[in-house]
């Protein structure tokens, strides 16, 4: 069966990596005086930023799980987990190489910055974690599905559990993904909650997709479901805490900002995915599949990877509300232009690596032989 192109899918990657150069080029260049949690503006931003990243992740879950499913039935799931599994380790490289600070290194001076662990790194190792769960689950996709349903969920639930951990004992490059106490950004825990949720969804994407009124009735379950998670989970958990008196259900309700976040994603979702025939716009789809390259460019270009000069230290902290939208409009102009007519396609890249570890696969059988 020939795999149906979900064209929401590339509508919201464009959406959420456009999101995530505006929230970036903003948080770092807009000047600490107007950061007013009380202005409207500035606290419906901050509100829609914080919706980027659970975004960015469950759209990746689902999309590569969906295409990991349909490989299976193709007969090519063997070089869809190889695919896989080589993607998890280049972005996981791609994610330290952005922070190595090469002239520094140069000179000498080394230090444990480049181990800060970061969005990419989280989302390879996600996809590494996805296979290895599909390949225990020995391919069953029903069985995957509900697994992954219920990891997300515990992830979510435990959240309090691991909140503060600090990872103490535990080798830096490691502890790193467990704890934000030495500078990461992102972690794989609750990350991969939201990853874990968008391969369920995928699943439902495979099992249902070709059944009448399928759309619609995913659409309607996207928005009941989002809002219910909105505005309905935290007092649920408050009552059931009463109600079982477990203490760690008071804690999620009372910091209950990964559910909330779920939420707002399903509903992003269910616009997307009802308004899919008005994405189909060429430019959106182009956006959509150059994540990795748009991810890349934004932060050579902002943060000042490999060179140490960046828009972060050659401006700072200085711009005006207006200053800082326009300049906002013109970065993600650039930063998209850049990656859509200059830098190569990830596809290329997937290939130049694939085909080296072909290579080696060669040279090693017949250097035993």
């Amino acid at each position: 069966m020939e795999i149906k192109r979900l064209y929401f899918i590339d509508a919201i990657r464009a959406f959420a990596i456009l999101m995530m150069l505006q929230g970036h080029f903003i948080d770092t260049l807009l000047a600490i005086e107007y950061r007013d949690p009380d202005n409207i503006a500035y606290s419906t931003w901050l509100y829609f930023r914080g919706i980027t990243a659970p975004v960015f992740f469950t759209i990746s879950g689902l999309i590569f799980t969906y295409l990991l499913i349909k490989a299976k039935e193709k007969g090519t799931l063997s070089i869809r987990i190889r695919k896989g599994l080589v993607r998890g380790l280049m972005l996981i490289g791609i994610g330290y190489a952005l922070r190595i600070p090469i002239f520094r290194w140069l000179t000498g001076k080394f230090g444990t910055y480049f181990m800060v662990i970061d969005v990419l790194q989280c989302i390879g190792l996600s996809l590494i974690l996805i296979v290895s769960i599909y390949l225990l689950a020995r391919k069953k996709t029903l069985i995957f599905s509900v697994v992954m349903l219920c990891l997300g969920t515990l992830i979510f639930l435990c959240e309090p559990l691991y909140r503060t951990y600090s990872a103490e004992g535990i080798p830096l490059f490691f502890a790193n993904y467990l704890t934000k106490v030495n500078g990461s950004v992102f972690t794989i825990l609750p990350w991969f909650g939201y990853m874990a949720y968008g391969a369920f969804i995928a699943t439902l994407f495979y099992g249902y997709l070709t059944r009448p009124k399928f759309k619609t009735g995913l659409i309607t379950g996207f928005f009941v479901t989002g809002l219910i998670l909105v505005y309905g989970s935290t007092p649920v958990f408050l009552e059931l805490a009463k109600l079982i008196n477990w203490t760690l259900l008071t804690e999620v309700a009372n910091f209950n900002y990964l559910f909330i976040r779920l939420g707002n994603v399903l509903v992003i979702f269910g616009l997307f995915y009802a308004f899919e025939d008005y994405l189909k716009q060429p430019v959106v789809l182009i956006i959509g599949q150059k994540t990795l390259s748009i991810y890349v460019i934004h932060f050579i270009l902002l943060y000042g990877s490999f060179t140490g000069l960046g828009l972060n230290q050659i401006l700072g902290k200085v711009l005006t509300p207006f200053e800082v939208v326009f300049g906002a409009i013109c970065f993600l102009v650039t930063v998209s232009l850049i990656s859509i007519y200059i830098i190569k396609a990830n596809t290329h890249i997937y290939k130049y690596i694939i085909d080296k570890l072909h290579y080696l696969k060669s040279l090693t059988k017949s250097l035993n032989n």
